[in-house]
Order: C-alpha cells, then structure tokens, then sequence
C-alpha cells in the first residue's frame, strides 16, 4: 500500500492543451522540470496527439531523455548553453536559444543546426537586448535563425508590459536581415488573455498542468495534479500539548492528531506548517505544527477516519477542492515552485493515459 503519491489526469492535461491550442497557430508547450513535476515523458506523449510543433525544455539533460524515450519532434532548450554542452546538443539534435555573439560563433564552429535567437525585450535573464541587434547582425547574416523569440515578464497584469515588450519585440525583428520562420512570444497567461495567436508558435507551459493565469484570463485549465498520503498513525493530544518541531501548534482542549508520512522531502513545503488544509473524507483538516522532513501531522478532532485512509492535500475530494493555487498561496508561495517541487519518491499515479 503507498504511503503517499501524486495522481496525474493525463486526459485534463491534453484537454488543456486543447484550449491553448485553439488560441495559437501551432503549438511549442513547455516540459521542462520534469513537466512541471508530473513527468516530462508523460506530458509528451499526452500531447501529442495535439501533434505540437515541439517541445521546450531547460537542460541539455532534459532534452536527451525525451530523445531516449522516442521522441523526434524538434525539442528547443531555453536556458543558455555552456561550451562544453554544445557538442551534445547537435549531436541530439536538439534546438538551443542563442542570445550573445559568443555563443552564436561557437554554435555554428561546432556544426550546429537550427537554433532560435533570445531577444530580451525586459525580462533582463538572457538574450540579446531588443535595441542592440545591430551588435550580431553580420553574424546573423552568415548564420541566419530558424527561430525568434522573446518572453514576457508579467503576462498575467493588465498593466502594459506585455504591449510594451511586443513592440520592442517587433522592433528587433525588423532589424534582422530578415525574418526567421518562427517566431514566439506567448506564455501561459498570454495565450489565455488572448482570442488568438499573432505569432507562429505558442508556449504555454503552467496551464496545462492546471494553473491559471488569474480573473482577466478569458480561459481557465481543468485540474491535473492531486496530491494524497494515507493517514500512518492516529493520537489523542490533551489540552495544552504541543505538536512537532518548535511546539508552535499548541492544543486548545483535546485533539485528534493524524500522522502522514510525507513532508517537505516529497515537496509539500514546510511554509505550509499551521498553514495548509487537507481533504479528509471530503471534510477539511488543518495542518498542525511545522511540516517535517518525511511527515506532515493534520488536526482531525470531530472528522471519522482511520490508519491508511486517503487524505488528499492537493486535488478535490467531495464538496471542496484544495487547487495548487490555493495551497499555494496557503504558503505564500508561487504555483510554480509547489508542482516542480513535488519530489521523485512520490511515485505518480496516471490517469487516462490514453
């Protein structure tokens, strides 16, 4: 019997992908960190059916284990190349994002092919600056890209970034010696703030493992991610008792304690300590006292439950539903970092794989 596990909807997540797909005129989604904590390899194969254009990932590494796994659609890795890593990259025939001079020399020294160019129109992580393409033009003249692309900072605020930044974007593009095939821009949020696509690709990432992009987005994604563990011990603590590190849950009266064996180790985050809520037959219990490394104690006075029954603490059960946003923000932390931080020994349990 598993102690604890991640349940995936393999069916949401390509239902999600659907609706970024009737919003772009060809799809690139992002698998990168193990698709978001679910499982890169699963992610690609639930999609395809949509038949993307390709993937993107972050690592060279990430990259080879889709190529391992069978996958031969064209895989972008967005996070800069080291030298050393290059070689690799051709020979897996993979697509790196190139944004300096050095990088487009050494790329092109070492027989590599297509590659997309990094515009930075404001995020200010990697890229050329939109306002300084004359510095690679020549390069670009004897190396032109395949692709062209830029990310948007705040896609998600109704505050005149994401205007600002197309036109930055637009403005490099007109610079180039001329135009690549492909060219991006859209993230998640953007696409759901959006009726359509203007670009060749779209890249959403976190909506299709079920986050949204907030009230503006004219869509929001189904759920994907349900966390559960099974209850592993059950106590009485009497008024005035304390529960884990640092006794910061103390009894009012007398309590039931439910024992879970998953903590922080699994990635439900010790910020989540008198925080966060769990689903207990379909009634919610508090998290009592700090988060540890491998267990996680919840408050069960007055809810019916015994040793190895599920609780789930991320996902619906009955009337309510605990979603990554909301557990997040339970925690004051981002979405992104709750589902990528969901850890390896939690073994994922598919659902509608097909």
């Amino acid at each position: 019997m598993t102690r604890a596990w991640v349940e995936v909807d393999l069916g949401a997540l390509r239902r999600n992908g659907a609706v970024m797909a009737a919003r772009a005129n060809a799809l690139l989604p992002m698998i990168k960190a193990d698709g978001y904590g679910i499982g890169a390899i699963a992610a690609a194969r639930a999609l395809e059916p949509l038949a993307p254009w390709g993937f993107g990932v972050a690592t060279v590494d990430e990259g080879r284990e889709l190529r391992n796994a069978g996958v031969e659609r064209p895989i972008v890795v967005f996070t800069p190349l080291l030298r050393v890593e290059l070689a690799s990259a051709r020979d897996l025939g993979l697509t790196p994002a190139l944004g300096t001079a050095q990088q487009i020399a050494a790329w092109s020294a070492c027989g590599g092919g297509a590659w997309h160019l990094a515009i930075d129109t404001g995020m200010h992580r990697a890229g050329v600056r939109w306002d300084a393409m004359h510095e690679i033009r020549s390069l670009l003249e004897d190396a032109p890209p395949t692709g062209a692309f830029t990310h948007f900072h705040s896609a998600e605020r109704d505050d005149g970034s994401l205007q600002e930044q197309e036109g930055r974007f637009e403005d490099a593009l007109a610079c180039l010696p001329s135009r690549p095939p492909l060219v991006h821009a859209e993230n998640s949020a953007a696409l759901a703030r959006t009726r359509r696509s203007r670009w060749s690709l779209g890249r959403p990432g976190v909506f299709l493992y079920g986050v949204g992009s907030g009230d503006g987005a004219l869509v929001q994604p189904e759920p994907v991610v349900r966390l559960c563990a099974r209850i592993a011990e059950l106590r009485t603590v009497r008024e005035g008792e304390t529960v884990s590190y640092g006794a910061t849950y103390r009894a009012r009266g007398e309590r039931r304690i439910a024992t879970l064996p998953l903590g922080y180790a699994d990635g439900y985050r010790r910020a989540l300590g008198n925080r966060g809520q769990a689903l207990v037959g379909g009634r919610l219990a508090r998290v009592a006292g700090i988060v540890t490394m491998d267990m996680t104690m919840i408050d069960v006075t007055g809810v019916e439950c015994a040793v190895g029954d599920v609780v789930t603490l991320i996902g619906r059960d009955g009337e309510h539903e605990l979603s990554v946003e909301a557990v997040a923000n339970a925690g004051e932390l981002s979405p992104y970092e709750l589902l990528t931080g969901l850890r390896a020994r939690l073994p994922r349990r598919y659902v509608d794989p097909a």
